[in-house]
C-alpha cells in the first residue's frame, strides 16, 4: 500500500488551528508540558543554527567556487542581483505599507512562555560557536575547499552537510508542528492570537502581490533582452510554477522548469547549465518573504529598523540563501543565523518567522523556479546563442 503522508504546510496549519482551539481548554498541566517542550526545542534550535551555517554554506561555496568559466560568473552575478532586488523591493514596500497595517508594541516574549506557567524543567544547550564565527568559518572553509586539490576534506564537508540536511528533514521539520502548536497555544492563553493572526493575513496578502509583481518585472527585463512578449514568456513557465506549488522544492521542479525554459527558445546547452544552477543560487521569492516577515515582526515588537540595517541583512541573506537545502522550509533554516545575529531575533521571533515562512513556502518556491526561466533567457542572449532566432516559438 502507498504510504499516506501529510505535507509540512498542512501540518503547520493544523498545528496553528489546534493551538488556537485548545488554548483556553487544556488544563494547566498540559499547557506546562508544551511550555517545557518549547523551551527544550528552542535550545536545540539555537544549538543547531551555527552547525547549519557551517554544514550548508561551506559546501555551497566550495561547489560554486570550483567551477570555472564566464557563464558561471555571469549567471551567479545575475542571480545574486535578482535576489538583492527582491530583498530591497520587499523592504521598501514594507516600509511604506506595514506601519499603517500592523499594531506596534506586541510583546512576543508572552508568546514564548504562557502567563503564569513555568516549564517543568529546562535544559541548557549552549551552541559550539556564535553565529558570526560560524559564518566566517564557513566562508573560510568553503573558499579553501574550492581551490584544494585533494578531495578528502571536501568529502568530509559533504558528509557533514548530509548530516545537517538529515537533521533538518528528520528532526527539526517533523517537530516544528508541535513547536508551532505550543506557540499558538501560548498566544491564545496570553490573548494575543487574534492580533497575530490578523498580521499573518495582511503580510501573506502583501507578499503574494509582491511575488506576482516580481515575476512580471523579471520577465519584463528578460523580454527586453530577447525582444519578445514577456507575458507569453511568463505564460509558458506556468507549468513549472504550479509544479513548484505542489512539490515545495526547486530541485524537484528542475525537469519541468528545464523543459518549459527550452520551450521559450533557450538553447538546451544554456538551459541545462542555468536551470540546475539557479535552483541552488537564485532564491528571489524566498528572500522577498524573509525580508517582509522580518520587517513586519520588528514593527510588531517596536524594534528600531532602517535602511542601513536591512541593507547589510539583505546582502548577507543573498549569500546565505545559496546554502538553503532542497527541503521544504530549508531557506528559513539557513537564514535563522543572520536573523539572530544581525536583526536580534530571539526564539519567539524565530518561531513566528518559521510559521510565517512555511505558510507561504509553496509560493516562494514557485516564484524562485519561475524566475530561473527569466535568468536563462538573459544568459542565452548574453552568451551569443542563436537559439532565440532559430528556435523562436510561434
Amino acid at each position: 500500500m502507498k504510504r499516506f503522508s501529510i505535507g509540512l504546510l498542512p501540518r503547520i496549519v493544523i498545528a496553528i488551528l489546534l493551538g488556537i482551539l485548545f488554548g483556553n481548554i487544556l488544563p494547566g498541566m498540559l499547557v506546562r508540558l508544551f511550555v517545557t517542550f518549547n523551551g527544550i526545542f528552542s535550545e536545540f534550535l539555537n544549538f543547531s543554527i551555527p552547525l547549519i551555517i557551517v554544514g550548508l554554506v561551506t559546501v555551497a561555496i566550495a561547489d560554486i567556487g570550483k567551477e570555472a568559466g564566464r557563464m558561471l560568473v555571469v549567471t551567479a552575478l545575475i542571480a545574486y542581483g535578482a535576489t538583492l532586488f527582491s530583498g530591497f523591493l520587499s523592504y521598501f514596500t514594507g516600509a511604506a505599507l506595514f506601519p499603517s497595517l500592523i499594531e506596534q508594541g506586541i510583546p512576543l516574549e508572552e508568546v514564548s512562555e504562557a502567563k503564569g506557567i513555568a516549564p517543568y524543567f529546562s535544559v541548557s544547550i549552549p551552541p559550539l560557536m556564535n553565529v558570526m564565527t560560524a559564518l566566517v568559518l564557513a566562508f573560510t572553509l568553503g573558499l579553501g575547499l574550492a581551490y584544494l586539490k585533494s578531495d578528502a576534506l571536501k568529502q568530509v564537508a559533504r558528509d557533514f552537510q548530509e548530516i545537517i540536511v538529515r537533521t533538518i528533514s528528520a528532526v527539526i521539520l517533523p517537530l516544528l508542528p508541535i513547536y508551532i502548536f505550543g506557540i499558538f497555544l501560548n498566544m491564545t492563553h496570553s490573548g494575543q492570537v487574534v492580533t497575530i493572526l490578523m498580521v499573518f493575513i495582511k503580510i501573506i496578502g502583501i507578499i503574494f502581490v509582491l511575488h506576482v509583481l516580481l515575476l512580471l518585472l523579471q520577465y519584463g527585463v528578460a523580454g527586453l533582452f530577447v525582444h519578445r512578449n514577456p507575458l507569453r514568456l511568463l505564460g509558458r513557465m506556468l507549468p513549472a510554477y504550479f509544479t513548484a506549488l505542489g512539490t515545495q522544492s526547486s530541485a524537484a521542479t528542475i525537469p519541468v522548469t528545464l523543459e518549459q525554459t527550452k520551450r521559450n527558445g533557450v538553447s538546451p546547452e544554456i538551459a541545462g547549465f542555468v536551470i540546475p544552477l539557479c535552483a541552488t543560487i537564485h532564491l528571489s521569492g524566498s528572500t522577498l518573504k524573509i525580508v517582509a516577515c522580518a520587517q513586519a515582526l520588528m514593527i510588531m515588537q517596536g524594534m528600531p529598523y532602517d535602511l542601513s540595517l536591512f541593507a547589510g541583512f539583505i546582502f548577507m541573506l543573498g549569500i546565505t540563501m545559496v546554502a538553503a537545502p532542497g527541503v521544504p522550509g530549508g531557506a528559513i533554516m539557513a537564514a535563522l543565523g543572520i536573523l539572530q545575529s544581525m536583526l536580534g531575533f530571539d526564539e519567539s521571533a524565530q518561531a513566528l518567522m518559521i510559521a510565517l515562512y512555511i505558510a507561504m513556502d509553496s509560493f516562494g518556491t514557485a516564484c524562485n523556479v519561475t524566475g530561473d526561466g527569466a535568468i536563462a533567457l538573459v544568459i542565452d542572449r548574453l552568451m551569443g546563442q542563436k537559439s532565440l532566432k532559430t528556435q523562436r516559438p510561434a
